[in-house]
């Protein structure tokens, strides 16, 4: 019987209906949550990321600001710049799009960042209030890998639940958010040795490697949920017909572009697993939701408005 697929699209918009309402109901206290994107430069990959986020802060209320420091900005100028964003009211959350140019010092300037608006979650203050279970903001793919799986209502207390990658954006927070939640966890890298024979004890399998294709069939324990964050572009013809052959509209959309993307697990576990997230569609609908969702936590934990403006069914 093949896998349940969990739809991220579908889990998005019930998390962006929500947003909605809580913004409202924050407008009618007087409080706008703001947002302010940094996009340094003319990245055309970045741009669209960027285009997306404000786009969705205009449809659900949230008040947006994109600024646009030339790619020759020094570090001294975009510390200046986040300074200034720091002491704003308006702007709870403070977005900056990296990559960085290579002359700026990315690492000073996230650091800049204000705890209290870093709506990445990539803080260590933030890190710090996430391992020991204190209010803060969480990093947004992880916190949407969560919500497919609450949402899902795949079980998380008792399952042993095994991640593949370590990295600070995606692996150690995800593992802390399955600790925090009761799961055994597991986290796996490189080094890992017999990392099928590891994976496979996982009810909960996390793949956030950056491999195409990397987690087979040997990998899954039959009707465990697979929650791939992968986001790979395949452009090799024989690379593509080993994880697509026979997939007719995969054939056809490769055939036009020259290009398809996928996630870190082949196609094949879709045969074995219980539930799977597909690639594109899966988690990375939330991680724009999740953005979102912190932004209005950050006005809420700053403006003192959250005994005031719990109106969600979120539990926050």
């Amino acid at each position: 019987m093949p896998a349940t697929i969990l739809d991220g699209q579908k889990i998005a918009a019930e998390i962006k209906a929500e947003i909605a309402e809580e913004v409202k109901a924050l407008t009618a206290l007087g409080i706008r949550p703001g947002l302010a994107a940094v996009l340094v430069g003319t990245d055309p990959a970045s741009e669209v990321y960027v285009r997306s986020k404000v786009k969705a802060c205009e449809a659900l209320g949230i008040y947006s600001e994109k600024i646009t420091p030339a790619s020759n900005v020094t570090t001294e100028e975009m510390l200046e710049l986040v300074a200034d964003l720091n002491r704003r009211d308006n702007i709870d959350g403070i977005l900056v799009q990296l990559p960085l140019p290579k002359h700026v010092d990315a690492k000073a300037v996230l650091l800049a960042v204000s705890p209290e608006k870093d709506v990445d979650g990539f803080h260590p203050m933030n890190v710090g209030n996430l391992s020991t279970q204190r209010p803060g903001l969480v990093p947004c793919t992880p916190l949407g890998c969560m919500e497919i799986l609450k949402r899902s209502k795949i079980p998380i207390a008792g399952s042993n639940a095994v991640v593949i990658g370590r990295s600070d954006i995606v692996g150690k927070p995800i593992a802390m958010l399955l600790l925090n939640a009761n799961a055994t966890v597991t986290v796996c890298h490189s080094k890992t040795k017999d990392l099928p024979g590891v994976s496979r004890q996982a009810d909960i399998l996390i793949a956030a490697i950056g491999r195409a294709g990397m987690v087979t069939r040997d990998f899954v324990k039959p009707g465990a949920a697979v929650i791939d964050v992968g986001m790979n572009r395949v452009t090799d013809p024989a690379e593509f017909k080993r994880m697509f052959a026979g997939n007719a509209k995969r054939e056809q959309d490769f055939a036009a572009k020259g290009s398809t993307l996928m996630g870190d697990v082949h196609p094949e576990v879709a045969e074995v697993a219980g539930a799977i997230t597909p690639v594109p569609g899966g988690v990375g609908p939330l991680t724009i939701a999740m953005l979102m969702s912190n932004t209005v936590k950050a006005a809420k934990l700053r403006r003192g408005a959250g005994k005031r403006a719990t109106t969600t069914a979120r539990g926050e």
